[in-house]
């Protein structure tokens, strides 16, 4: 059974850094893009950084320049390297795969594998 499984996430002070991974058990990602996508407190979902199977990255304007997503293929995993991380970075963060033809706005929809999500916190 497909599942995805994020570690890394904790707390820091603005401006310190955090590195989130997520391994993929269970399917065949090289079909798949891989994506980031984060919940803060009364906001929607967001995406945050995405790579398609082509190793092609796009990434939330808030992020650019701060956050480097990368992808092992082989080891089917997902990293997001956050620096000089805000208070507004604070969310649960989930790590989701989905094919071409099922994205949302350029992300993972419902019908994709999601992890279980790493909480991230920002102090000011």
């Amino acid at each position: 059974q497909a599942r995805l499984v994020e570690s890394g996430g904790g707390s820091v002070q603005a401006g310190g850094s955090l590195t989130l991974s997520c391994q993929a058990f269970g399917y065949t990602s090289s079909r798949y893009y891989m994506a980031w996508l984060r919940q803060s407190p009364g906001k929607d979902r967001e995406g945050v950084a995405v790579v398609d199977y082509d190793g092609n990255s796009n990434y939330a304007d808030s992020v650019k320049g701060r956050f480097t997503v990368s992808r092992d293929y082989a080891k089917n995993s997902l990293t997001l390297q956050m620096n000089d991380l805000k208070p507004e970075d604070t969310g649960m963060y989930y790590c989701a795969a989905d094919r071409r033809g099922r994205l949302v706005n350029g992300y993972p929809g419902p019908q994709g594998y999601w992890g279980q999500g790493t909480q991230v916190t920002v102090s000011s």
